[in-house]
């Protein structure tokens, strides 16, 4: 019954900044531990930053680090992906997703459950 819906993408040129928003509905997020994935053409799809029902975060690609923040707001029941400093290999298609359990020191796409249809970012000049 959980239903996400990414929203924020678009074109934006090298350095500039988006924010992605994942909206549910269908059931609260306070019991779930959320995930931002990304997929580039020709690429697997990785996780980029899940955030605990308690609101702490954890990073999994480096390349990200310094640069990408995740933030939710359970009373709005939306999870937030900010992106600063963009570059062209951020170019992507980017999920949200869902897992009851908590985040992990490795991020699978099988441990997640729930996922929203994809929001298109592509950096470029």
């Amino acid at each position: 019954q959980l239903q996400l819906v990414e929203s924020g993408g678009g074109l934006v040129q090298p350095g500039g900044s988006l924010r992605l928003s994942c909206a549910a509905s269908g059931r609260t997020l306070d019991y779930y531990a959320i995930g931002w994935f990304r997929q580039a053409p020709g690429k697997e799809r990785e996780g980029v930053l899940c955030i605990s029902t308690s609101g702490g975060s954890t990073n999994y690609a480096d390349s990200v680090k310094g640069r990408f923040t995740i933030s939710r707001d359970n009373a709005q029941n939306t999870v937030y992906l900010q992106m600063n400093s963009l570059k062209s290999e951020d170019t992507a298609v980017y999920y949200c997703a869902a897992d009851y359990v908590r985040c992990k020191a490795t991020m699978r796409v099988a441990d997640f459950g729930s996922w929203g249809q994809g929001t298109q970012v592509t950096v470029s000049s």
